[in-house]
């Protein structure tokens, strides 16, 4: 009996036994059968199948004794064509059965990968900005990914080799004690000694696939870290082609070792197995040719149980590590759950409204914060312990508290006077319709989480912010969406063509009006790029310069068409040049919108209709430019510096 490498039995081993340490609870074994109730006729015709294809595999070596002992040895040849064209007909059912299960296991499978990834991603993307803000990109990933085929594979591959196992072993044992209960019994003796070299094999084998795969993660992030444009620009500064590439060989080296190492284990694993099942043959072909001699069996009946024993002992082994098998698909499956479980802390009401812009009261500031307190999310709040390497996952994650945006707005803290970390401190302006309000102040003072709020990426732990008068809390976020629009510092680009980027704006846009918001932002450019709209921007859009990617986004801004706008550093890290065509842009941007507008460089907010000075959180100063330096104040001093090095400069 020879047993693939690639087969069932061989993989089941290369599991980690660790996760039979784990336990589900009913409340997630529920929940998991719940993904499989629209498939549940599916399954049981895939189930039925299996159960007919097992019990044809057990009815064939009966077959065989019937050729042997009533057709071959009698002489009987018509019986003998007969049973030939039997055998024929349950090679060629089987072979139906096979397509079948194999046609039904796909479409359920595929409708389950289905299921489960656009279920994750469209929750991943109602998660707040925070919880991006603290997760690994690679880690989420293999959860819409790996953990999501593991979890398929829960009703699909382990679901088919569990009954296929359980019930071949049944039906075999069955056949076997109806034909000779004394050779069943010494191959079911023999056993252990099959069983037992197997799982020593198998838990070396799970080592050293835990090692390979930490090698290969480690290999696959330095190659993510260095291929992305940053990273590539980074080393080009300051690494040593030399050290990384030594680097690289060392983990190439130890991985090519460990897959010497694993070849070896396989083979002694398929040697193994040979070496046993061949001696086990041996066995009942003895035993049973001695029974045969006497007379106590048929020469058709110990071959017909020489073909059974091939057929136990595959089957037994396997189900000898069922536990390991199911345990870690529907850990994959707990894994994708827990993903599904994190609420967002930002979402919309029950009963949103959706905020019209021209149906708001006119008297009413476009945005009000009103003795607004804000301290950013705990990390068991934002995301998953799992989902951030530098954080161990908690020892009892069901134990595990998560916050609830909206409730933890309502109530707040007991005492704002003794917050643990507050990142604004009773914040409190307005900004009336079309005009323009600027946040200024040191660095880490809260402007940039000031705007955030605006946009509802997070929500105020204590206090209110209001658009049009109506606190965004009870707004839909789609409304917020389509009236604010926000340009930062770092403008975002997709690596895609330079049509699509702008079209993620407004996907009805027409060729002419994706050319007339390029002319408005002052990015005639784009009519010399290689190939105009069509032209691939490349990774963040690092192909265009640094003044290039914000006038393309501004574009993106006037397409969008926003009552408000939202600048963040807009024109941070730009040459004069481009700081300039950024400026002329974003005044075409900023006409007729209300505008909050966070700059370092002070000298481009001294139009502003209000500036608002932050420090530590708090609002310190309030009023127009000539009057915040007749106040000799924050503001004053910040703008004598920055004064002073620019005329030093």
């Amino acid at each position: 009996m020879s047993m693939p490498a690639g087969g069932p039995t061989f993989r089941s081993f290369r599991q980690d036994p660790s996760v039979t340490s784990r336990r589900l609870t009913r409340a997630t074994l529920r929940r998991i059968l719940g993904f499989a109730r629209p498939y549940r006729r599916p399954i049981a015709l895939f189930l039925v199948l299996i159960a007919v294809d097992a019990g044809l595999g057990a009815a064939t070596p009966l077959v065989y004794s019937a050729i042997i002992d009533k057709g071959i040895e009698p002489g009987r040849l018509g019986l003998v064509i007969g049973l030939a064209g039997l055998l024929a007909g349950i090679a060629v059912l089987a072979a139906a059965l096979g397509l079948g299960e194999r046609l039904l296991s796909a479409k359920i499978g595929e409708g389950l990968i289905y299921d489960l990834r656009t279920r994750v991603f469209d929750h991943v993307q109602s998660l707040s900005l925070s919880f991006f803000s603290r997760t690994q990109t690679g880690a989420l990933t293999q959860r819409l990914n790996g953990d999501v085929l593991g979890a398929q594979r829960a009703f699909t591959s382990t679901l088919s080799s569990v009954v296929s196992n359980t019930l071949t072993v049944v039906f075999v044992i069955a056949a076997m004690v109806s034909m000779s209960w004394k050779v069943t019994l010494v191959s079911l003796v023999l056993l252990p000694v099959f069983v037992a070299p197997v799982r020593w094999i198998g838990r070396k084998l799970a080592a050293i696939t835990r090692q390979s795969m930490d090698l290969n993660a480690a290999m696959s992030q330095t190659m993510t870290e260095r291929f992305s444009v940053a990273g590539a620009a980074l080393v080009k500064n300051y690494g040593d082609p030399a050290r990384e590439s030594a680097g690289y060989a060392a983990n190439a080296d130890a991985v090519r070792r460990i897959g010497v190492k694993s070849a070896l284990y396989a083979s002694a694993f398929r040697t193994g197995m040979t070496l046993v099942a061949s001696i086990a043959v041996a066995v009942v072909y003895g035993l049973g040719g001695r029974l045969s001699i006497r007379g106590e069996l048929t020469v058709g009946v110990v071959v017909a149980l020489v073909t059974l024993l091939n057929r136990l002992y595959g089957p037994i082994t396997a189900l000898s590590n069922v536990q390991v098998d199911v345990m870690t698909t529907l850990v994959s499956f707990e894994r994708v759950l827990e993903v599904l479980d994190l609420p967002p802390l930002v979402r919309d009401a029950p009963r949103a409204r959706s905020l019209k812009w021209h149906d708001a009261a006119g008297g009413a500031p476009a945005i009000r914060f009103d003795r607004v307190w804000f301290r950013y999310p705990d990390p068991d709040e934002a995301s998953l312990a799992s989902l951030e390497p530098t954080r161990p996952p908690d020892a009892d994650p069901a134990s595990r508290g998560v916050g609830d945006g909206a409730g933890r707005a309502a109530d707040g803290p007991e005492s704002p006077g003794d917050p643990p970390e507050w990142t604004l401190r009773d914040v409190s302006f307005e900004v009336p319709r079309g005009s323009m309000l600027a946040l200024v102040g040191p660095s880490g003072a809260g402007k940039s989480t000031a705007s955030l709020l605006v946009s509802r990426l997070y929500q105020a732990t204590l206090g209110q912010v209001e658009l049009c008068g109506q606190d965004v809390r009870g707004l839909t976020g789609a409304s917020i969406n389509r009236t604010v629009g926000v340009v930062s510092q770092d403008a975002h680009l997709f690596h895609s063509s330079l049509r699509d980027n702008l079209l993620y704006a407004r996907p009805s846009a027409s060729p002419a009006e994706l050319w007339e918001a390029l002319e408005r932002a002052r990015a005639g450019f784009a009519h010399d790029l290689p190939a105009g709209l069509d032209t691939v921007v490349g990774d963040r859009g690092y192909r265009l310069s640094g003044g290039e990617r914000q006038r393309i986004a501004i574009a993106r801004l006037l397409l969008k068409a926003p009552e408000i706008v939202v600048l963040d550093e807009a024109t941070a890290h730009l040459d004069a040049e481009s700081e300039l065509a950024v400026q002329q842009a974003l005044a075409e941007a900023l006409r007729g919108r209300t505008s909050l507008v966070i700059a370092h460089r002070l000298s481009t907010i001294r139009g502003a209709d209000q500036i608002v000075v932050l420090d530590a959180g708090r609002v310190v100063e309030r009023g127009t430019h000539a009057e915040l330096l007749a106040a000799g104040g924050l503001y004053a001093k910040l703008y004598a510096v920055q004064f002073s090095s620019t005329a030093t400069g």
